[in-house]
């Protein structure tokens, strides 16, 4: 727990936890370096696949419990993302784009879950290696769909002067194939970090105004209040950033579909 991380100061009350014990966790197995972080991510596999395969396991014709949420998460994947981002050409994609959402969402939602309380993508190795995979996907449907001439109708787009090829084309090579993979990175890593830093810096003031006189009460109860509205704030903020980074991977796809849009 993060809040456990924050020393007694010599004045008797807590010190803010360093940015490196928020993020950094001892090994749980040793010899290989698995921490608290490698676990969230082996768990953000477990639960997902665990969710489906009970899910697979019902025959009725209406869906109830653990096979409504599993049924309720494809529909959203494909209506919302899919269709919104790609469309029909884009179903295909369902199940990567799928693994996207619940693997990202799992390893944020951890961020208010007790034992954990730390979102796994507050760390940038996993954002990174997913934007990558994103980034690969990119331009790998680009040039199977489009051959070789791909790049030239990213970095050459048909109806722009040829003057100003001369300003668009760095534009679009910087964009498109070289800044693309961190932009999607740190948009999910930076939003998930900032949230469970506020989440840290709440429940050491609400534990250290704990231990005031009885006339910081009203204190107490801003900090305390502040906590738990912050806490429904991060699980909404998780769902979000899920959302975020699975429909940024879709119109990837989809641009690479249709590079000319």
């Amino acid at each position: 727990m993060s809040l456990l991380l924050a020393a007694e100061s010599e004045g008797g009350g807590l010190e803010f936890p360093s940015l490196t014990q928020l993020v950094e966790w001892p090994d749980i197995i040793d010899p290989i370096g698995f921490n608290k972080i490698a676990l969230i991510h082996v768990l953000s596999v477990v639960v997902p696949a665990l969710i489906f395969f009970l899910a697979s396991r019902q025959k009725s014709l209406v869906p109830s419990g653990v096979r409504t949420i599993a049924e309720g998460t494809i529909e959203f994947v494909e209506k919302q993302i899919i269709m919104q981002a790609i469309g029909p050409d884009g179903m295909k994609y369902l199940p990567v784009l799928l693994s996207y959402f619940l693997f990202v969402f799992f390893g944020n939602i951890t961020e208010v879950i007790p034992f954990f309380q730390m979102p796994a993508n507050a760390r940038i190795a996993g954002p990174i290696v997913l934007a990558l995979i994103s980034w690969a996907m990119y331009i790998g449907i680009g040039v199977k769909n489009h051959g070789m001439g791909y790049f030239k109708e990213v970095l050459f787009p048909p109806g722009v002067p040829p003057a100003l090829y001369i300003l668009v084309t760095p534009i679009e090579l910087l964009s498109n194939f070289i800044l693309r993979p961190f932009s999607h990175a740190v948009r999910l890593f930076a939003n998930m970090l900032a949230g469970h830093i506020l989440l840290v810096t709440f429940g050491v003031l609400s534990i250290t105004v704990a231990g005031m006189a009885i006339g910081w009460i009203w204190l107490e109860v801003f900090t305390f209040g502040g906590l738990v509205a912050f806490t429904a704030f991060e699980m909404f903020v998780s769902l979000i950033q899920a959302f975020v980074f699975t429909i940024l991977a879709a119109v990837y796809i989809g641009g690479s579909l249709h590079p000319a849009h």
